[in-house]
């Protein structure tokens, strides 16, 4: 059985103090932090499941994400270097994303498969393609896509 997220994010915690990575430290702590908020919600001695560990961390990833588009706005993109070693950090604990040819190709599917043809259906094809893509693919790249596949 393979290690939960929590676990490898501990052993990687060691060995980046041993390595002296503050940066790299940094992160881990946050993500660790973020995991454990996440299961002191859930009942007493319940544990977070796989999927819910990969929820925690994509959320992660995307509050990096837009802070780094608010940098922009303000005129402060200097502080983007930091946001994306979080994010590379991060990446490393989630499942390899799925190329966006392929997320087209799932998206052209399920329309297919779920008969849709406006924008008051979109809502079916985005139900039939998370599952298939869950934690390797984010929301709004697929919400995107759906929107072309629909001519939205």
């Amino acid at each position: 059985m393979s290690a939960s997220i929590m676990e490898r994010l501990q052993a990687d915690m060691v060995q980046a103090m041993k390595a002296k990575d503050a940066p790299r430290l940094s992160t881990l702590r946050m993500l660790k932090t973020a995991l454990m908020e996440a299961k002191t919600a859930k009942p007493k001695d319940a544990t977070l499941s796989a999927d819910e560990e990969i929820e925690v961390l994509q959320r992660y990833v995307k509050k990096r994400r837009e802070a780094m588009e608010i940098n922009a706005k303000v005129g402060r993109a200097d502080l983007n270097a930091s946001e994306e070693l979080e994010i590379a950090v991060t990446q490393h604990y989630l499942p390899e994303a799925i190329s966006e040819e392929a997320l087209a190709e799932i998206v052209r599917q399920a329309v297919a498969s779920t008969g849709a043809a406006g924008p008051k259906e979109m809502g079916k094809v985005i139900a039939a393609v998370m599952p298939q893509v869950k934690g390797r693919a984010e929301g709004s790249v697929v919400s995107r896509l759906v929107k072309q596949a629909l001519g939205i």
